[in-house]
């Protein structure tokens, strides 16, 4: 009886730091979604060039995932769970002020410094996710969707403050900003994270570099699919169905809809068949919906791409548990690269994707994105599960305790 009470409490504790965890990633990644969204209002606005816009969110987004691995190598060093609620408010405030600069050069800085604060929360936010889900896959799921909800919301909350009111109401954008970092406070508490330190090599054994890196291709395989059919699927399926605009944001939707399901299913049957099993299974249902996508005609588009929604989601929290597990002693690291370098690699490709069909067609353009998904599933052969996170395992580690020089390692109670 006592040991049921004992379990009932840490699950308890664990789905309430899991939920203000997965909230606070919603209000934070309303951030990556909103520079986005912000360009129409830049253009018409301000009368921005195509090629000065692309500038701003080329600012917020490549900035946002090439700094993200060197936070994570710092959250490794270091002991910084004060570093959830800052970011959040630094990547509100410069999003809130790129309506009211007034020049270009200003713009393009506050949209950076925006994106620094995205990418500083995310290492920390994963290890805090990580140490909080007890070795839950599917609270990892829940964790991933609180990022997936926000972004998704991200042209919602734009619409609805600057279509109002103009560039000059972007100061009000902050507010999710203030919301994301008083919940991000109280999921540290509930956590009970004092910052405690933890011996050097804390991990389950040696950092595996070389499944990490095979991982990490075959994200960089789903970013690629993933980015590139975010940018040009509307315009696709508008060519195929007709419909104008309305088929083409149904669409959209559809595609980003598969984030809701996607990722805390995946969660869901990892806990039940492993990790590798149902990411492998995700890639080849993967190829064979974008073929769906790139072949199919008709009306029938809808489906495969809701198809492809889920092959791309459903994989989504389990590479970063995967990542974090082949690297136990630099699990900061291993979330900063699954969650923003590799990341910033498909929106690197996508002006290829563009070009290509400026030369051709966009589905000649679209038609390399079904070998991709392929190319990852490959790479992920003859990968073995890793040694998974549990909370009081000799193999585990414990977030937010780690090295530093004025505190001693100290194990949690048992």
């Amino acid at each position: 009886m006592c040991g049921d009470r004992e379990d009932r409490g840490v699950s308890t504790k664990r789905n309430r730091a899991i939920t203000l965890l997965s909230l606070g990633h919603a209000c934070v990644d309303v951030y990556q979604g909103a520079v986005a969204a912000l360009v129409p209002f830049f253009v018409a606005e301000r009368a921005y060039s195509y090629a000065a816009a692309s500038g701003v969110v080329l600012a917020a987004s490549l900035l946002s995932s090439v700094v993200q691995p060197l936070f994570g190598a710092l959250t490794d060093r270091w002991a910084m769970p004060w570093l959830l609620p800052l970011s959040a408010l630094t990547g509100g405030a410069g999003v809130a002020l790129s309506g009211v600069m007034g020049s270009y050069a200003l713009t393009l800085a506050v949209v950076a410094v925006s994106g620094i604060g995205v990418a500083a929360y995310h290492p920390e936010a994963a290890r805090a996710a990580r140490d909080a889900a007890h070795g839950s896959h599917t609270a990892m799921g829940w964790f991933s969707l609180g990022g997936n909800v926000g972004f998704a919301l991200a042209p919602l909350l734009v619409a609805a403050v600057v279509a109002t009111g103009g560039l000059g109401a972007s100061p009000l954008l902050v507010v999710p900003a203030v919301v994301g970092a008083a919940l991000c406070a109280a999921a540290v508490r509930s956590a009970g994270c004092r910052g405690a330190a933890v011996a050097e090599g804390e991990g389950g054994g040696p950092d595996d570099w070389g499944s990490f890196l095979r991982l990490s291709g075959a994200v960089v395989c789903r970013s690629i699919v993933f980015v590139g059919l975010s940018a040009f699927v509307s315009l696709y399926v508008r060519q195929r169905v007709g419909g104008g605009d309305v088929a083409g944001t149904a669409a959209l939707c559809v595609l980003y809809a598969g984030g809701a399901v996607g990722t805390v299913a995946g969660g869901r049957l990892a806990d039940r068949y492993g990790r590798l099993t149902v990411v492998r299974h995700a890639y080849v249902l993967t190829v064979l919906a974008v073929a769906g996508v790139v072949l199919v005609p008709g009306p029938s588009v809808y489906l495969f791409v809701a198809l492809t929604s889920a092959g791309l989601y459903v994989p989504f929290s389990l590479h970063i548990t995967l990542g974090q597990d082949y690297l136990p002693g630099r699990v900061g690291t291993a979330s900063g690269v699954t969650l923003g370098l590799t990341v910033s690699v498909g929106g690197l490709a996508t002006p290829v994707i563009g070009a290509l069909a400026d030369a051709t067609s966009l589905r000649t353009a679209l038609a390399p994105l079904v070998v991709l998904p392929a190319l990852g599933r490959l790479l992920l052969c003859g990968l073995r599960e890793p040694v998974p996170f549990r909370r009081g395992h000799p193999s585990s580690s414990t977030a937010w305790a780690r090295k530093s020089s004025t505190m001693r390692w100290k194990r949690p109670a048992s």
